[in-house]
């Protein structure tokens, strides 16, 4: 009999239990494993972890079962976790689902998915139910752990955003088209009384309800208007998917509410990025902080996600979906398909919306959830101050901030080094760089939340170098705003304030 996962629920809490008593934590795995293993097992390669799993213990027979789904007794694998539970979830002498332990805020969680092609040989089903992937895990690191009353996560798949919230929000609801998908997420959540799930297409199953947070990963991948996999597929043309959901947040948001989303969004040369994703969005009532973090073209695009469901780039079903997949693309002018994060904050409705939208394609480590919340204090700091505010203010300089000069050889002289360019680095965050003169350099350099005003600073310098003021000055205020939105310098108040 095919294994279901609708009972898994039920039986949730006794594995948890076991799991926590043999230590199949990542904590545990690591003691077993190692740092090679467990690098191994993230590449997934299962012989080089097999290898250090033969003893006949708890915690290596664990590993060959959840992790490896090697066949099992069904007799040692019931003294482990119970009888009733081993025959549920073991089919054909081999663990049926993939229940694969992770650590959320600090805390033990097991989320439990369908099995995915990492450790074994597997063309994932339409119906698949995916684990936590990388862009799962980068939606988490984005999400504000502020407290808040109501959360929604929707499309919730196995549950791993709703994790990331439970010890913060006193209510969530979690919402997904699939039903395959939200009893896994039943069974990842069990014992969590404030979570509601809810069966139900996009905001069907929240009309009219309005949450303090959302969190969303949406079925963003960009193509044809079909669903071949629910958990990747919307059955919208292109990146319909993503503009559905980011069209719609701020219906759902509190005022000062704020979603979290991850998105796609295509290339082409009729118009620019930028200008499409923030069309989706309302002219008034809003803040959006939108960041592109990679784009890829359409060829290497069908190609990942080909891959992603097992099929083999030489094969002849992989020719024929490339080609369709290509053509479509070429037919809608889509030159390339941009990935990235939106953040949007819900403010009055007759405040003219706060848009921006920008790159962040360097490596950075820092999750970016405290750089979000900031985000949106700067942004209502500077829709809240005139010029003269600004001129008046005093400013804190971010103490993680670094400059440097970059200096080539001289070519007029002959000899020695010539100063190319000059740059300040946030060395926190997101590790924001801008490139500056040396004026700007002075400026910064001046500022002290105790110290002068901004505006006292600019007239100083510019007496004090023969420079225009009224030339010199809205320049200065300028750059100033660009480095207060990126977080280089902070207002006085918004640093006492935290």
């Amino acid at each position: 009999m095919t294994s279901s996962p609708a009972q898994l629920a039920a039986v949730a809490p006794t594995l948890v239990a076991a799991f926590k008593t043999h230590r199949f934590t990542l904590e545990g795995l690591m003691d077993l494993l190692g740092p090679a293993g467990m690098a191994a097992w993230r590449r997934g390669e299962p012989a080089a972890v097999r290898r250090l799993c033969r003893a006949d213990e708890a915690l290596p027979l664990l590993v060959r079962a959840f992790l490896l789904k090697d066949e099992v007794s069904f007799d040692s694998l019931a003294q482990l976790i119970g009888p009733e539970v081993a025959a549920l979830i073991l089919e054909d002498g081999s663990v049926a689902f993939d229940i694969i332990p992770h650590v959320v805020e600090g805390e033990d969680h097991w989320v439990f998915s369908d099995v995915d092609a990492s450790m074994v040989q597997h063309v994932p089903g339409p119906d698949h139910v995916l684990g936590v992937g990388a862009a799962s895990l980068s939606l988490l690191a984005t999400v504000p752990l502020d407290p808040v009353d109501a959360v929604l996560d929707l499309g919730t798949g196995s549950g791993i955003q709703i994790l990331g919230q439970l010890g913060v929000a006193k209510r969530v609801v979690g919402t997904d088209v699939h039903a395959r998908a939200l009893d896994f997420a039943r069974a990842t959540l069990a014992g969590n009384d404030h979570v509601e799930l809810r069966e139900g297409s996009w905001f069907e199953p929240v009309a009219g309800e309005k949450f303090d947070r959302i969190v969303a990963n949406p079925p963003f991948v960009v193509g044809l208007p079909q669903i071949g996999h629910v958990y990747r597929d919307s059955g919208l043309s292109l990146d319909g998917a993503s503009e559905l959901v980011v069209s719609q947040l701020a219906d759902h948001l509190k005022p000062g509410g704020t979603a979290h989303v991850l998105a796609a969004w295509v290339h082409t040369d009729a118009d620019r990025w930028q200008s499409r994703v923030a069309s989706w969005l309302p002219d008034t009532g809003v803040c959006a902080w939108i960041v592109q973090r990679d784009v890829v073209d359409p060829e290497m695009y069908v190609g990942t996600w080909l891959r992603d469901e097992s099929i083999d780039p030489r094969s002849p079903e992989a020719r024929e979906r490339t080609e369709i997949w290509l053509d479509y693309f070429a037919e809608h002018g889509v030159t390339g398909i941009g990935f990235g994060y939106v953040a949007v904050q819900r403010l009055d409705d007759d405040v003219p919306s706060d848009i921006l939208a920008e790159e962040l394609s360097h490596d950075f480590s820092d999750p970016l959830r405290d750089e979000v919340s900031e985000y949106f204090l700067r942004c209502q700091w500077l829709r809240e101050v005139t010029t003269p505010d600004i001129l008046a203010s005093q400013f804190l300089v971010r103490p993680s901030l670094a400059s440097e000069k970059i200096a080539i050889p001289d070519q007029e002289q002959g000899m020695g080094f010539a100063t190319e360019l000059t740059r300040i680095t946030r060395m926190d965050g997101p590790r924001w760089s801008h490139e500056v003169d040396e004026h700007l350099l002075r400026i910064v350099s001046g500022l002290h939340p105790a110290g002068l005003s901004l505006g006292e600073i600019i007239d100083l310098y510019a007496m004090a170098n023969d420079v225009d003021v009224e030339t010199f000055g809205p320049a200065a205020v300028g750059a100033c705003i660009d480095l207060i939105r990126h977080g280089f310098i902070i207002p006085s108040e918004l640093f006492q304030e935290n």
